[in-house]
């Protein structure tokens, strides 16, 4: 049986777990959307592994301890499913449904006429412009053994999870936040350590997401405590392998980009920009690149006009968790 995404009540701090960190932060109030705190924690591997918790114990200990030096106790908690477990899909809806039946006509179609790749489902949905007589949906579904076990992670050291929400909406909610030229066709990569995540919206809304999953290997970067407080990571591995693998990313970016403008488009739509953020400590020379082998236009994720508690800079790294924290309640 199918349920909706998870949702409580507002105003919680905002924590992001992947496989190499855990991330949080925290808004001044519901009202004053400057970022006032935020923090980070680096894992030890075999903790997280592509979204999946492998070390429970290790795992609530570590998170523990967060949560002391941090100073959030008890509070409620936003989290993302991970992206290894989101399906995003546009799904038509019969005429005769109306907009406050959708819901009700999901939990009775999902695993009949609405096939998804994993059974018991927690989902939401947005319902997209109507195009003539044809009606759709944008649902966002993910097994609700992956919500839960993040959920009860959270409860088990005495968090209150709140809500989850999906990265590449996170994301374009930031983006959003920080500019007004939203109507343009945009390709958002979040490039990360472990992980690349790509978004294309079209009429603020997703089309259709891919991620691809980067061999991470922490004997290859040595780890340093930067001026601002935060590890830093610098790589000391063959920098061969880092070049195969942005090859094989942008592999995928490159079907991505033909699929959007000549399967779904016919050559009649082309992306406006590409959005670049991220994690990755080599964010700028992937910048680089990208410029060098795409004619679309690059640009990083700029965040540096926001005002924050003490005119502090938000690091790249937190761009996820402060899109997180703008999800209106």
């Amino acid at each position: 049986m199918a349920s909706a995404l998870l949702k409580f009540k507002p105003r919680p701090v905002e924590i992001i777990i992947n496989d190499h960190s855990i991330r949080y932060i925290e808004l001044k109030n519901s009202e004053d959307k400057r970022p006032l705190k935020w923090g980070e924690r680096y894992l030890p591997p075999g903790i997280v592994s592509e979204g999946k918790i492998l070390d429970t114990n290790m795992l609530s200990i570590i998170l523990e301890e967060c949560i002391d030096v941090w100073k959030i106790k008890r509070r409620r908690v936003r989290y993302l499913v991970p992206d290894p477990f989101i399906t995003v899909r546009k799904v038509p809806i019969p005429a005769d449904v109306h907009i406050d039946e959708i819901e009700g006509y999901l939990y009775l179609e999902i695993g009949e006429s609405v096939h998804l790749p994993f059974e018991d489902p927690v989902f939401d949905y947005v319902v997209l412009p109507q195009e003539g007589e044809k009606h759709e949906i944008l649902l966002f579904a993910a097994h609700r053994e992956h919500v839960m076990t993040y959920a009860d992670l959270f409860s088990s050291v005495k968090l209150k999870p709140d809500a989850a929400d999906v990265s590449s909406l996170a994301l374009y909610r930031l983006y959003h936040h920080l500019t007004e030229n939203t109507d343009e066709s945009l390709l958002i990569i979040q490039f990360d350590l472990d992980l690349v995540n790509m978004s294309i919206f079209e009429n603020k809304m997703p089309l259709f997401t891919r991620h691809h999953q980067l061999p991470f290997d922490h004997k290859q970067w040595d780890t340093h405590v930067a001026r601002t407080g935060f590890q830093q990571l610098t790589y000391k591995g063959d920098i061969e392998e880092l070049a195969g693998q942005f090859d094989e990313v942008t592999k995928e970016i490159n079907m991505m980009i033909d699929f959007y403008q000549f399967s779904l488009n016919q050559g009649k739509n082309e992306l406006s920009k590409i959005l670049l953020t991220g994690d990755h400590p080599m964010l700028n020379s992937i910048l680089k690149e990208l410029e060098k082998r795409f004619e679309i236009p690059v640009e990083l994720l700029d965040s540096s006009s926001l005002n924050t508690e003490k005119n502090r800079p938000l690091p790249a790294s937190h761009h996820l968790a402060l899109g997180l924290a703008l999800k209106e309640v």
